[in-house]
């Protein structure tokens, strides 16, 4: 499993899980704590702007847990939200996984460090350009989702 934050500029941060491995309420308070320490180092407008994040996450149950809840209380994070079903509102799904997965698509991978350098060198491979259409087609997407009734649409 792929655990990834990203916004208009790249990649923030990414874990990607073992295959034993699942997300609990604890791992996805430890994975934001080291989006937070990211945020940090990566850009440093993000201390001039007092912190301002807009998180746009689905609602599976980690997501929503108290603990979740209470610690994005603590970082000020704004929290988009985010309608039951909606891959067509999701950047992750309908921009950045579905272009990974065609790159994926005759790759055949033999451990857990072949999987993570060719993640690496895939998104070394997006300029910022990328990024920014993943995310600038969010306002376009819900307007397409609020007029359709919630109904899914094609890309």
């Amino acid at each position: 499993m792929l655990s990834i934050w990203w916004g208009q500029l790249s990649v923030v941060y990414y874990e990607l899980l073992k295959p034993t491995e699942t997300i609990t309420g604890d791992r996805y308070r430890t994975q934001l704590m080291r989006l937070s320490r990211a945020l940090k180092d990566k850009r440093p407008q993000y201390n001039e702007r007092r912190n301002k994040v807009i998180l746009q996450h689905d609602n599976v149950r980690p997501h929503v847990a108290k603990m979740i809840k209470t610690y994005l209380e603590t970082l000020k994070w704004e929290v988009q939200p985010h309608p039951l079903y909606s891959p067509d509102l999701a950047p992750s799904d309908y921009h950045l996984f579905r272009l990974m997965a065609h790159g994926l698509a005759d790759q055949h991978f033999r451990s857990y460090e072949e999987v993570k350098n060719w993640i690496d060198s895939w998104i070394a491979s997006k300029d910022n350009q990328f990024f920014q259409r993943g995310i600038r087609t969010l306002p376009e997407r819900w307007e397409k989702v609020v007029a359709g009734d919630g109904q899914y649409f094609e890309s």
